[in-house]
This record gives structure tokens, C-alpha cells and sequence, in this order.
């Protein structure tokens, strides 16, 4: 630490924390008698908090978000200079960094050629659904309104976001939500159990899972479905890459029943998985893609919805008629410092050459944590791309169950003790809260993910013996 605060100046910060912030996803009432935990400083994977403690962050900000480490000065001096040239022109009016990021962004992604710039990804999200409506109308004689989203998938947390949640206990209690979201089944192949497609296995189970798709299609009528929108792994409802079969046969059904492909990579996108854009693992060709998290790793808020020239010239076709735009705006997707932070945080991930390092790195992960499922039987499967990773904690392997999630948060706590932070799947799906999920800054080194990894082994060994 920096030593720039004092110990009376922390005192203070905690007492105005308690008595006026709202956490998110946070119980208070443990602060009626206790501390919040406040980060007051990061540097690389290191955090640090009030009291002074070190910790290893596992999980990019807790979030799955600061995708080069914290730190980054050039980021931050891009950001400086931009805000003192001009900080803010709604997007009505381009800017230098939004023109050039956008550049920049589109050469990573082959048939996409249009960036539509938001705040948050639940925002980004929101766009990609008011334009698969606005087509619906457009096109199809408002008929084609109906959007698919899949179990397990989390789309944002706003009402017509949650309305394609497929986490129930994220959902719970907000509702009634929006018309014509209708859900599909997940493609998790160590669950397929509760598909009744067990008898099946890797490419069959993908096929298998994407036909439950198909069917959905038939059942609402093609007519009325116009898009389909998918994480390409599945993050906060337990970190769940489809198997081989399942993208292919998506894509197939997509253009069978002219149903628009909506990518979510809110947190797959930038790198995560070892690719720029978890999509591109699976040779899919999406309508619409969306990002948020590592576009900037969190130096600045920003966040993109990314569509191709066949959708853009949708809403140009006809110029005499007054509401044949997309007629939205995105008050802080004229922020200049989030482009500007995104140009840099690309480029830091180019130069350092973070896509090979998070394939290195997610390999050794993976081989960490298949070697601690040999040692706990309590670790009934380990999934996941680059440094995008899970590990679900079962009572038994044969029947699966799950370890309650007040156990699998006892895991999460002793790691925090031991200094490294890890996550786990939290308020997502009633009795499936048992997956630890790790995502460790695109920098890390082979040192910080067998700390990781460590630091695990020791937490399952004193929670489960």
C-alpha cells in the first residue's frame, strides 16, 4: 500500500461506508456488529483492504472484469487526457476515441461492422432486445417479437434483462416481467441427467441440446420467435461451455426458422477465454454480440452492442418514413474516457501478448484443479475456457448432489483468509450455488495460479477433512 491514507482517515471512510452505502449483492445485516470489507488499493493481482491485508484476486474485481490488472498508468493517463479534451457529446456526435475504438473493435470481428456504445452490459443487452422488437414490427408484421434465452444463462438486472434470466434466484421476487421471453434448456452435459438425456454423451448430448431448442421454436411457432440470445459459456450459472455438436446445430436452427443470434459476451468477451470473443471458439456467426467487463477492465464504464451491416441497413432503408431509425440513445455511451480506456486496454493485451499468456495460464489451471479433484472427491467436475473456470463441489459423485452453498461458501471464506479471493456461484439457481468460479487477470503468472490453487486445496481440506 501506498500509505496515502491515514488510520483516523480509514476510520472514517468505514463509518460513512456502513452508514450510507448500499453494497450490492449483499446481506447488511452482519454489518450492524461487523465491518464491511473496503479495497483501497491494486496493483497487478494484488488488492488491498482497509486493514491493511494483501489480498490475490482470483476473481478480477469479484466480478470477472480487470481483465490486464489494476494499476495500468497508460490506461489511466489515456483516460486523463481524453476527459481534459472533452469528456462527454451525447452519441448523436461521434468522438476521436469512440470512432477509433470502434475501429479497432470490428477488425477482432469478422462479419460484425456496427458499435452501438452503452453503459453496462444489462444496457447493452436491452439495445440488442429493442432492436430484434423494432425488426419484429419492421419485417415481420409484429408477429416475429418472442426472444429465446437459456436456463442457467444472466443477461443484466434490469426488469426486461431478468425477463430473459434463466437464474431464478436472481429473478426471484421482481417480477411480473416482460412479455414473449421464453426459456429453453441448458446444454450442461454433467447435468444432462435432469434433461433425461443421459443416455447420451459429447457431440449426441450437443445435438441433443441445441434439438430441445428446435423444439421450443415449434412449440411457440417460428412465426412468432425472432431471436435467440445465448452466453457462449455460461458464467454466473456455473461456468458451462456447450459440448462439441451443440453451435453447430444452433446455428443450423437459427437460419432454418430465421431466428436472429444474440452473443452475450458480457463476460466472455476481451480475452477471457484465450480468444477475443468466446464465440470465435466455435466458428458461430452471430446477428448481435455484447460486451461490457473487460472491454476496459474496468478503468472506465463502458460497454458496446456490436451488430452486423444486414441489421444496420434495416433502419435506413426507407428514410421518408419518420421512425425508421433506431430511435434509443444511451446517455453515458457518450462518455469519451471508456473508448479511450478500451483503446489502451487493447492494446495492452496485444503487446503483452495476454491472449497466449490466458491460454498458457488456463491450462495450468485446469491441470491444478483436475490434480485437486484427484485428491477431493468433493470436486465432482471442472469446466471452463483460458481463464474462465469452475469447479462444482458434489456430496457424492454418483448421484451429483450438490453441496449446500453455505459449505461451498466456508470454501470461498478460508481461501479469503488465506489471502486470495476466489467466487462462487451466488443467488443463481435454487440448490445449484456450488460451483467455485475463478477468473484471475489475463496476466497472471504460473506462481499466482498455483497460489490459487493452493490456497484451494488447503480450504477443501480443512472444510471436508
Amino acid at each position: 500500500m501506498d500509505g496515502n491514507f491515514k488510520e483516523n482517515d480509514l476510520e472514517k471512510v468505514v463509518s460513512a461506508d456502513k452508514a450510507h452505502v448500499w453494497h450490492h449483492l449483499t446481506q447488511h445485516k452482519p454489518f450492524e456488529t461487523g465491518d464491511p470489507r473496503i479495497i483501497i488499493e491494486g496493483k497487478g493481482m494484488r488488492v488491498w483492504d482497509q486493514n491493511g491485508k494483501e489480498y490475490l484476486d482470483a476473481v478480477s474485481g469479484a466480478v470477472w472484469t480487470v481483465n490486464v490488472g489494476y494499476g495500468r498508468e497508460a490506461i489511466a493517463d489515456a483516460v486523463r487526457e481524453q476527459l481534459m479534451k472533452i469528456c462527454y457529446f451525447a452519441q448523436t456526435a461521434g468522438s476521436i476515441p469512440g470512432s477509433l475504438f470502434a475501429e479497432k473493435l470490428i477488425e477482432k470481428m469478422p462479419g460484425m461492422s456496427r458499435v452501438y456504445y452503452t453503459n453496462s452490459g444489462s444496457e447493452a443487452n436491452e439495445k440488442a432486445f429493442k432492436l430484434v422488437r423494432q425488426i419484429a414490427h419492421k419485417k415481420y408484421g409484429g408477429k416475429k417479437t418472442k426472444i429465446l434465452y437459456r436456463d442457467r444463462d444472466y443477461h443484466g438486472s434490469t426488469l426486461a434483462t431478468m425477463s430473459a434470466g434463466g437464474q431464478d434466484e436472481r429473478t426471484a421476487q421482481y417480477g411480473p416481467f416482460a412479455p414473449d421471453f421464453v426459456r429453453v434448456p441448458h446444454c450442461m452435459e454433467y447435468r444432462k441427467h435432469e434433461l433425461g438425456l443421459e443416455h447420451l454423451s459429447g457431440a449426441e448430448f450437443g445435438r441433443a441440446a441445441a434439438d430441445a431448442i428446435e423444439e421450443v421454436i415449434l412449440r411457440e411457432g417460428p412465426e412468432t420467435v425472432g431471436a435467440l440470445c445465448l452466453e457462449p459459456i455460461t458464467a454466473g450459472g456455473g461456468v458451462i461451455e456447450a459440448p462439441e455438436g451443440y453451435w453447430e446445430r444452433v446455428q443450423e436452427i437459427c437460419k432454418k426458422y430465421e431466428v436472429l443470434l444474440h452473443i452475450d459476451e458480457v463476460v466472455c468477451g476481451v480475452g477471457r477465454t484465450g480468444t477475443w470473443f468466446g464465440y470465435q471458439h466455435y466458428g458461430i456467426k452471430p446477428d448481435f454480440v455484447t460486451m461490457a467487463k473487460g472491454v476496459a477492465s474496468g478503468y472506465a464504464a463502458i460497454a458496446c452492442m456490436v451488430t452486423t451491416e444486414e441489421v444496420f441497413e434495416m433502419f435506413k432503408d426507407d428514410a421518408s418514413d419518420h421512425l425508421n431509425y433506431f430511435r434509443d440513445i444511451s446517455t453515458f455511451g457518450g462518455c469519451t474516457a471508456g473508448p479511450a480506456a478500451a483503446l489502451e486496454n487493447m492494446r495492452i493485451i496485444e503487446e503483452e501478448n495476454l491472449l497466449e499468456n490466458c491460454n498458457a495460464m488456463g491450462a495450468r489451471m485446469i491441470a491444478n484443479l483436475e490434480a485437486l479433484k484427484e485428491k477431493h472427491s468433493v470436486i465432482g467436475d471442472v469446466r471452463g475456457k483460458g481463464l474462465f473456470l469452475g469447479a462444482e463441489l458434489v456430496v457424492d459423485r454418483e448421484t451429483k448432489e450438490p453441496v449446500d452453498e453455505k459449505i461451498c461458501a466456508q470454501v470461498v471464506a478460508d481461501c479469503g483468509a488465506q489471502g486470495v479471493i476466489i467466487g462462487m456461484t451466488n443467488r443463481s439457481i435454487p440448490g445449484r450455488n456450488n460451483t467455485l468460479c475463478f477468473s484471475p487477470a489475463l496476466i497472471a503468472t504460473a506462481e499466482d495460479i498455483d497460489a490459487i490453487t493452493t490456497a484451494v486445496d488447503n480450504a477443501l481440506t480443512k472444510v471436508f477433512g
